[in-house]
């Protein structure tokens, strides 16, 4: 057992302009980390070789990154560099463990300071049992990965597959009829309902959804539930989900995000955050694709009406044009997303089993 100020060298990296930093790469860039991760890329370097690097300023304040070959650190990332031999893998996964987080200090702006880092104690094994531990842990990391990869490129497929049937939902080549949304989905949303406080949630009751349930490819996720007392879910009772509805950000930074209900869930609402689309006279799973096609995305941000927090009123989205295909080819194009969602769901299991497989490893590791 020994502090991490005792075995490794821990500082701050270097101020860089945001003007300075390119969102792309482009070659004689390099990776730019600043306290929440990859901030994008620059053309200096303050390190060169493989490091761990905690963040320690902002909302992922205690993160930690493996960075390798010449790179950029920032300020607000601390670049952890061992002053005796020591497998560098074995060690981030070890900083991953000390949940680093918990030691945040400040409400409006969370920050770590290296002082404090420094008085940590960590436990080393010697470089052989580390080499096999990072050894384990490295693979299992890769195929979570390959996973995570799999189901992107799923859904790419879907996005590509609608391209292929309908073609560009803004430039509408093959000439379908635009109607606004109203006419082929009801909008719903909250009336007379000011929202809820914390005294009003409990731990199990009718579900509430809003945009943090909501996934960037039109999935419902709800490993985070949120319940609500029975009374103030009684309120208003019009409001309550169908199967085949979508929920629609209707306020903050994720407006025009939607998730698509595909199955019974029991009772459940929605918060005043977000509309339901309750689709009539088109199919529910092509609705749902469309406005993840990127080029939708942006035209709900054009549609934004709010001033100091972004919000598409339900008119607005009410009159949204959208082009409308025959049903026919819908149906067909739905057909293929689900089987392509069928692909998912074997791929999300063996992920889920896979990160299962991870934790039991860190906790046998290092408690």
């Amino acid at each position: 057992m020994a502090k991490l100020g005792e075995v490794c060298l821990l500082k701050a990296g270097k101020f860089v302009s945001a003007n300075d930093i390119s969102p792309e790469y482009n070659k004689g860039l390099h990776p730019c980390f600043g306290g929440n991760g990859i901030r994008g890329y620059v053309a200096d370097y303050t390190h060169d070789g493989e490091f761990p690097l905690i963040g320690r300023q902002g909302a992922l304040c205690g993160n930690v990154n493996l960075a390798s070959g010449k790179f950029h650190a920032t300020e607000h990332a601390v670049v952890v560099q061992p002053k005796a031999e020591m497998n560098v893998h074995w060690l981030y996964y070890a900083l991953n463990a000390m949940n680093l987080g918990q030691y945040a200090t400040g409400a409006a702006q969370p920050g770590l300071a290296v002082s404090k880092l420094e008085t940590l104690s960590i436990e080393i094994p010697n470089i052989s049992e580390q080499n096999k531990i990072a050894q384990t842990l490295y693979k299992v990391e890769q195929l979570v990965n390959f996973r995570k990869q799999q189901l992107a490129k799923l859904d790419e497929l879907v996005k590509a597959r609608f391209v292929e049937m309908f073609g560009n939902p803004k430039d509408n080549k093959k000439r379908w009829n635009r109607v606004p949304l109203k006419k082929v989905a009801e909008v719903r949303g909250r009336v007379g309902w000011k929202g809820y406080k914390k005294e009003d949630l409990q731990e199990s009751g009718p579900l509430v959804l809003g945009a943090t349930h909501l996934t960037e490819n039109g999935n419902i996720d709800l490993s985070s539930p949120v319940y609500l007392s029975r009374d103030k879910y009684e309120e208003s009772p019009e409001i309550m989900l169908h199967r085949n509805d979508l929920v629609f950000t209707q306020r903050g930074n994720t407006i025009g995000k939607v998730g698509l209900v595909k199955e019974d869930i029991g009772e459940a609402t929605i918060n005043p955050c977000v509309l339901i689309l309750r689709p009539t006279n088109i199919h529910p799973i092509y609705l749902d694709v469309y406005f993840i096609m990127d080029e939708v995305k942006k035209d709900m941000w054009r549609l934004n009406a709010g001033s100091a927090q972004p919000m598409i009123t339900q008119k607005g989205i009410s009159e949204y044009l959208l082009m409308l295909p025959p049903i026919e080819l819908q149906n067909q194009f739905a057909a293929f997303v689900e089987r392509v969602d069928q692909q998912k769901q074997t791929v999300q299991q063996s992920l889920e089993k896979l990160e299962l497989m991870k934790k039991a490893l860190m906790q046998e590791y290092f408690g």
